[in-house]
């Protein structure tokens, strides 16, 4: 793990999640004349280090933005680039993040055709491999879209209502919330976005009503550990008061 200042860290306050929207990779690489591919791969020491943040200041859930429903209209290339990194990232990496006792886990749409049946093997046996730790929980947002999300949800809710097990008067906003990807995720405290754009671009829409944000200038490739300890440091100067005052 990297030297880090946590000198400024309230332990005892930190967020429960930190979401996080890796924005800039292909921007990072075409300021250097490299293809955009160059920038997702720089971009993995990145996620990894904040990986390392998290561990350090003590978070319980982590996720991350790693492929939209949105994504899937990029270049063709470059789409097909990603779903082997994402492979690639799993296979090289999980069993480091399984000694240091990281739960891994996925949302979004996996059942998407597609998305790669090996992808699907590969996430599945991540999961099991890593499903007994509880250090952190480091969730992959994988042909991830907020709305859709959201949508799984009602239809579920739907089939209730159609069967007679729940009557539409008595929906609360826990049943929507009990059928999204994983109930029991606690909603985001912070979310950070790098590469200075300030928008959610459909990352957890449901959780995020009451998430504090962090728009960080730097692009993707440049973010470090220190950076996401910087970010919780921010998160706990900040007074949240939830509508109250």
């Amino acid at each position: 793990m990297p030297d880090l200042d946590t000198s400024q860290l309230d332990l005892d306050d930190v967020p429960s999640h930190v979401g996080l929207i890796l924005d800039g990779n292909g921007r990072w690489a075409e300021a250097r004349g490299l293809p955009r591919t160059a920038g997702h791969m720089a971009g993995e020491e990145a996620l990894f280090d904040a990986v390392d943040g998290a561990l350090a200041a003590g978070l319980k859930w982590l996720s991350a933005y790693t492929f939209s429903t949105e994504n899937w209209s990029r270049d063709e290339e470059e789409v097909e680039f990603l779903m082997w990194f994402n492979e690639d990232i799993l296979l090289r990496r999980r069993d480091g993040l399984n000694e240091k006792g990281v739960r891994i886990r996925f949302i979004g749409d996996l059942r998407d055709p597609r998305v790669p049946e090996r992808n699907r093997i590969h996430m599945a046996e991540t999961e099991k491999l890593t499903k007994t730790n509880d250090r952190l929980t480091f969730v992959f947002a994988f042909n991830y879209g907020g709305r859709m999300e959201v949508a799984r949800s009602v239809r579920k809710i739907a089939g209730q209502v159609a069967t007679g097990a729940l009557q539409p008067d008595d929906i609360t906003i826990d049943d929507i919330a009990a059928h999204l990807y994983i109930p029991e995720m606690p909603d985001p405290d912070l979310i950070v976005r790098t590469s200075g754009e300030q928008r959610l671009s459909n990352f957890l829409l449901w959780g995020s009503a009451y998430a504090e944000f962090l728009f960080v200038e730097k692009h993707w490739p440049d973010f470090r550990a220190q950076d996401l300890i910087d970010a919780v440091v921010e998160y706990q100067a900040r007074g949240r008061r939830f509508g109250t005052a």
